[in-house]
């Protein structure tokens, strides 16, 4: 359970209407198969233990001393084992009858957790036979033992930090005063759900957006399992419905009737604990308490580490779906557009101007000032493109940058700034031969003061082209591209920037732009400060310096957004890049980001205004509050401390 892992399993089992000891036999498989697994959380339906659909044969005693003996044997069936069990169990108590969870580890009853809510209508007449169970907990005399029954209870697990599980069964869930909203602000992170809901048409939508809401708007992990094909079906069906979300995402689910018939379904999924409590404590919203009345249970559990099934998407910024992908760009394009348009209308601005260089974050800079253009009702030859050819541009670049211009309808403007930063060069005593960092900063800074200027000349405002992975990075010149009167691109990080181009390339009804989008996509990401190689190609390529963009995003992605320590994100990355990248590659590439990240927050801490089009953004009047001089050597220590 290292990083904040932990395994659960949604289990529903093969049950019989009444056969208790045919049932805890299932219960038991179930529980031995969801421990091969790995499951350390393990969820059963509502009244698995007779099943749910007994009605009026729960105020039997047979049925009633039957369950009785056989919960006894599930319970026994766990010693040896540290997994939480949560199993749907009739508990009779002082001449009433309670529908309740049993909560079971090591071969104990660890507490009884009520229903609160019980349903009376339609289909479901459970209060001829249940009792509403009480909200605080008390200690009850069963079988000779002490045991906690109460809703408000929650189990603090020791094994992994702030852990901690509160349960609640079927109709609580559906009520407008849900108890998981107590459990919640108490502290539980982790909500189960015992449920019996039967199918009908349209019901199993509601359902599934009813428990992702949940999950949400508590920031839990909530596992819901519901009973099956064993249930009768004299009047309703059953369907065998789990779901296990993730502050409102899916993490893994079995659909209704997604078995064969008669077969039990078992469901796994790895949370991540962590996650949430850093999620909690990043929403200044989120309420929590420490309420006097909820009972607390400390619950020991063994350290190990959590073997993961989990699938970290290797690009957390692109959605894999091509129809979400281009509903993403297309929203994401709106974005920046609108900013944009907004902008030029706040200063009476009827003009701006765009460096071209004919690669990527230029063109997108290029794309998103055209729409905003459109929008604003001003004409297109107002946009002033700037190709500014010196030491580095190759013949590829220039030409993409032309026609991208022209084809966009464009005023297209080309300044060769040779012999400006030969000048500068010479004034400052700069050796044209030494290919330092001053010789590739002085071409940057000259491109700048020519768009700067170009801009005054004109009457409009500079649009930056700095995309959101170079900023994290500090891949900018200070004072150079760094600067602009609106950065459209700040919030779109680099591995997203091609799937917007991508999208304009595929939607353009133009054939020379599209074919130009598509040539320049195909184009290795450069500055072009250093000179091209003898057949004129590129020399300087970014990725090569500063590593692969794919390996940066996901480090800035689940480092700013999830709020994961260096040593989690190099255990995942093993996994979504396995065949791409080696564990000594990614090890590398993400020492370097953690360097460049905390000593380059200097560059960051005075951008430009841009919008913000994803969960994750640096600007510092939003997302990214960080010191310029904050120290990275605890990132950096955690870092070196690891073995590839």
């Amino acid at each position: 359970m290292r990083d904040g892992f932990i395994k659960a399993a949604a289990i529903v089992p093969n049950l019989r209407v009444a056969d208790v000891t045919y049932n805890a036999d299932q219960i038991i498989e179930g529980i031995n198969k969801a421990e091969e697994g790995g499951a350390k959380i393990i969820v059963f339906p509502e009244l698995a233990v007779t099943g749910y659909t007994c009605s009026d044969l729960f105020l039997q005693d047979t049925l009633l001393s039957g369950a009785k003996r056989e919960l006894l044997r599930i319970t026994k069936a766990t010693k040896g084992s540290d997994s939480i069990v949560f199993v749907g169990y009739p508990l009779a108590y002082e001449g009433k009858l309670y529908n309740t969870a049993a909560v079971l580890q090591d071969g104990e009853i660890l507490a009884f957790i009520p229903k609160r809510f019980i349903p009376n209508y339609a289909e479901f007449y459970e209060m001829r036979q249940f009792t509403p169970g009480p909200v605080n907990a008390e200690d009850i005399l069963w079988d000779g033992e002490l045991i906690p029954f109460g809703s408000r209870i929650i189990l603090d697990v020791d094994a992994v930090r702030g852990l901690e599980i509160a349960a609640e069964i079927c109709e609580d869930a559906w009520v407008m005063n849900a108890p998981d909203i107590e459990h919640a602000v108490a502290g539980a992170n982790v909500i189960v759900n015992l449920s019996a809901s039967n199918e009908t048409v349209g019901k199993d939508a509601y359902r599934k957006m009813l428990i992702s809401s949940v999950s949400a708007r508590t920031i839990t992990d909530y596992i819901y399992v519901s009973a099956g094909d064993g249930e009768s079906t004299q009047d309703i069906v059953f369907g065998g419905r789990t779901l296990i979300m993730e502050n409102g995402s899916l993490l893994a689910e079995r659909k209704i009737f997604d078995n064969g018939y008669g077969e039990a379904k078992l469901t796994f999924a790895d949370l991540d604990i962590a996650r949430l409590n850093y999620e909690r404590r990043r929403m200044t919203t989120y309420f929590s308490a420490q309420p006097e009345d909820y009972l607390h249970l400390a619950i020991h559990m063994d350290q190990v580490r959590t073997n993961l099934t989990r699938v970290f998407d290797p690009h957390p910024f692109v959605p894999s779906d091509k129809s979400k992908r281009d509903e993403r760009c297309d929203d994401i394009l709106n974005i920046q557009s609108r900013g944009l348009a907004k902008r030029l209308s706040h200063i009476g601005c009827q003009s701006a101007v765009v460096g071209v260089s004919g690669g990527l974050d230029s063109t997108l800079a290029l794309l998103v000032t055209a729409r905003a253009f459109d929008l604003a009702g001003i004409p297109r030859e107002k946009i002033l493109a700037v190709t500014m050819p010196c030491f580095g541009t190759t013949d590829r670049t220039y030409q993409n940058a032309c026609t991208l211009a022209t084809a966009l309808g464009t005023t297209l403007s080309e300044v060769d700034i040779k012999a400006a930063v030969l000048q500068h060069f010479a004034d400052i005593g700069q050796d044209l031969a030494d290919h330092d960092v001053t010789y590739e900063n002085g071409q940057a800074r000259e491109r700048t003061q020519v768009l700067m200027d170009l801009a005054n000349k004109t009457g409009g405002i500079v649009i930056g082209t700095g995309d959101l992975s170079e900023l994290a990075l500090g891949w900018a010149t200070y004072n150079g591209d760094h600067m602009s009167m609106y950065g459209v691109n700040s919030g779109v990080p680099k591995t997203l920037v091609s799937h917007l181009v991508r999208y304009f390339a595929e939607t353009a009804k133009d054939s020379r732009l599209s074919k130009c989008l598509f040539d320049v996509l195909d184009t290795p990401v450069s500055p072009e400060l250093l000179p091209p190689t003898g057949e004129g190609k590129i020399s300087q390529k970014t990725e090569n310096i500063v590593g692969p963009y794919e390996l940066h995003d996901y480090f800035l992605y689940y480092m700013l957004r999830a709020g994961f320590p260096p040593a989690k994100i190099y255990r995942i990355a093993k996994d979504s890049f396995k065949g791409v990248y080696d564990a000594e590659t990614i090890l590398k590439w993400e020492k370097i980001f953690a360097r460049r990240f905390f000593a380059q927050q200097f560059k960051r801490s005075c951008l430009p205004d841009g919008p913000k089009v994803g969960s994750v953004a640096v600007s510092p009047r939003g997302d990214l509050r960080m010191p310029s001089d904050a120290s990275g050597a605890l990132w950096l220590s955690e870092l070196e401390a690891l073995r590839p």
